[in-house]
């Protein structure tokens, strides 16, 4: 970029225009660290601490009368989260809960969804993050299916992304799902959830995804794009909290599936305490809760959607798009020993980009010891997330500058292979 400024001053510019940039007042980023990890683990936010200690407070004043008394009553905890949830991936309310684990609710989900489809197939990338391989082929196992004739994996042509052509290709009339990641946990690229739901479905197969690495500064529409269902975390970019409750999406004309893990919290609320030996599902994606909500790990979720509602998912995304933006032009700019591993068009591209090194583990370690939290991905890859919540353009710079001098230093090469850590 010709025109492209790299100074410091140019950031500080950047910032002082943003609309957003007030947001970062209302998190705690750990002291004189430059936070590029929100793709991992958001920072400590001011609203889902008061939501938690809120809880925390009813829990002492309540006791057991926090189920029905407390604000919001504990026992609704799942499906008032859900109902804002929905705004948050373009759904309807019914169609989103907030419950268990990412993981758990790739078993519930994958189950379900197996036992209804004509296929016995589930289509996967090898780009994936494992656990979803890890509860798909679980779930093939459970039901008599050798996952290595039964799971079909796309390869990737570069190691980097997944094209919509190679998925259409492994799909078949012998398929019950495609299942796919919003965007691929290693070099954030954003695969196109409308496409992919459009090939499932030529096929009559059901279209399933991981919203992990999207949810809260992708702006998705799930229900419009005909998405069967999906799966998420809150940790990571809504800033929820460590171990935060996970959230799913059923689509509404799938509500009559019987659920493939049922569990009392998915009892429909008139029918739960009779404690009767058949399970009767609530209606909607509330039928998928398995046990019972676990109200610490949920609570910080609603001070946290507090905050992704006042800033609004465009402008969050809009922001996502300009950091990483930026960022990669500094890495152009400043960083030729580097390569850029995530897509450059905004359209691909979700909230973090792939820095790419031959000594990326080295180099990740020694940012964190200067301050500047990253994550590696074997076997070159430093991550960096410019989370819009709470991370600006100088803090970009930062980032950038710190690589720089390391690089130049050599001081990277101070740690030994043993060193290197996976986060």
């Amino acid at each position: 970029m010709d025109d492209f400024d790299a100074s410091r001053a140019a950031a500080r510019m950047r910032d002082a225009e943003s609309s957003l940039t007030g947001l970062r007042e209302r998190f705690s980023v750990p002291e004189d660290a430059v936070y590029m990890d929100g793709n991992s683990l958001g920072v400590h936010g001011q609203d889902a601490a008061h939501a938690l200690e809120r809880a925390l407070d009813q829990w002492r004043e309540l006791g057991i009368e926090g189920w029905t008394e407390a604000d919001p009553p504990w026992f609704e905890y799942g499906e008032r989260l859900g109902d804002r949830l929905a705004d948050v991936v373009g759904a309807k309310p019914a169609e989103c809960v907030a419950a268990n684990s990412t993981t758990v609710n790739i078993h519930a989900l994958v189950g379900t969804f197996i036992d209804a489809a004509d296929g016995t197939e589930v289509v996967v990338n090898e780009l994936d993050f494992p656990t979803d391989h890890y509860a798909i082929r679980s779930q093939l196992r459970a039901r008599g299916l050798d996952p290595d004739d039964h799971l079909v994996v796309v390869e990737s042509d570069d190691g980097r992304t997944i094209e919509p052509d190679a998925i259409a290709d492994a799909v078949s009339d012998d398929t019950a799902i495609v299942f796919m990641p919003s965007v691929l946990y290693r070099s954030g690229q954003l695969l196109d959830v409308e496409a992919i739901t459009d090939i499932a479905h030529d096929h009559d197969a059901f279209a399933g995804f991981d919203l992990a690495h999207s949810v809260g500064v992708v702006d998705h529409d799930l229900h419009f794009d005909g998405v069967d269902f999906a799966v998420w975390c809150s940790y990571k970019y809504l800033n929820a909290g460590p171990g935060a409750i996970g959230g799913l999406y059923v689509r509404e004309e799938h509500f009559d599936l019987p659920p493939a893990m049922a569990g009392w919290w998915g009892n429909a609320d008139d029918t739960q305490f009779d404690l009767e030996p058949e399970f009767d599902p609530a209606r909607g994606a509330a039928a998928f809760q398995i046990g019972t909500v676990s109200v610490f790990a949920a609570a910080p979720l609603f001070g946290s959607l507090d905050v992704t509602e006042a800033a609004g998912v465009d402008s969050l995304c809009e922001r996502s798009v300009a950091l990483t933006r930026y960022l990669i032009s500094l890495v152009d700019e400043r960083l030729p020993e580097c390569a850029v591993g995530t897509p450059r068009e905004a359209d691909r591209r979700g909230g973090h980009v792939a820095v790419e090194h031959p000594d990326a583990g080295k180099l990740s370690r020694a940012l964190r010891d200067r301050g500047v939290v990253v994550d590696f991905r074997p076997p070159n890859v430093v991550r960096v997330a410019p989370s819009p919540y709470f991370v600006g353009f100088e803090d970009v710079w930062l980032a950038v500058d710190e690589i720089r001098d390391i690089l130049d230093a050599d001081a990277h090469l101070a740690y030994g292979e043993s060193e290197e850590q996976v986060t």
